[in-house]
């Protein structure tokens, strides 16, 4: 992408931030960001297999994945239709829920919500026991899409094939979107944040695409899926 800046063209990148297809944990509620995680169910691949039809009109430069399995799982379908192999790339994976890793219960549910509004809302220098500051999530996204965007042209256009609460936490900071944006714009399996921008300039809000990417007919059961969505609510 090209922006003018006076008589000078600034070149943009942009970053397609991608939600991994369900899983289990997702379905249960289940608080999980531990490595490697559980793969797709079966919903989940099928959102994955609609992605690179959904986005056959991007001329992707490379795809980029966290450690853990569901985004490598989702990955393979648009890999294989471009012919690209995915990069693995540490310090995109899910926000750590400390304490509250595997809980699916009320308790652990809101103080893990609580503390994405929190981070939106610029308090970085808190977290979940057991977890991360927000100021530490910052720097390690930061930090690893620094070095994506090391790897690419000025003006690529890359996925990141990442996790529903880092995605929205990091995309409403960076665009500074407030911490209202995490209620107002949940993050369904397979959908879409695309982020414009670069390390030095900063990064802004193209597009938030809340449902997958594949079409509504493949959101499947969101009552629980809690990293998605603030509104959802606690298994047990």
């Amino acid at each position: 992408m090209h922006a003018h800046d006076g008589s000078r063209t600034v070149l943009s990148m942009r970053l397609l931030l991608l939600r991994h297809g369900q899983t289990p944990s997702n379905v249960e509620g289940i608080l999980d960001a531990a490595y490697p995680g559980p793969g797709l169910t079966t919903l989940g691949h099928a959102q994955a297999r609609a992605v690179p039809a959904a986005l056959a009109h991007e001329d992707i430069a490379a795809i980029h994945v966290s450690r853990l399995l569901r985004t490598h799982e989702t990955a393979a379908p648009l890999a294989a239709s471009r012919g690209l192999s995915p990069r693995l790339t540490e310090g995109i994976e899910e926000i750590r829920a400390g304490i509250h890793q595997g809980r699916q219960d009320a308790e652990a549910v809101d103080a893990y919500q609580d503390n994405h509004h929190r981070w939106s809302a610029g308090e970085l220098e808190g977290g979940l026991p057991g977890g991360e500051t927000g100021r530490e999530f910052w720097d390690r996204w930061t930090r690893a899409l620094r070095h994506i965007a090391d790897q690419h042209a000025e003006d690529a256009t890359v996925v990141v094939i990442s996790h529903g609460a880092a995605i929205r936490v990091f995309a409403s900071v960076a665009g500074g979107l407030g911490a209202a944006s995490l209620s107002e714009r949940p993050l369904y399996n397979t959908g879409l944040v695309t982020l414009v921008g670069g390390p030095a300039a900063g990064w802004r809000v193209e597009d938030w695409i809340s449902s997958p990417v594949g079409g509504d007919h493949l959101l499947g059961g969101t009552a629980h899926d809690v990293t998605a969505d603030d509104e959802a609510d606690a298994k047990v």
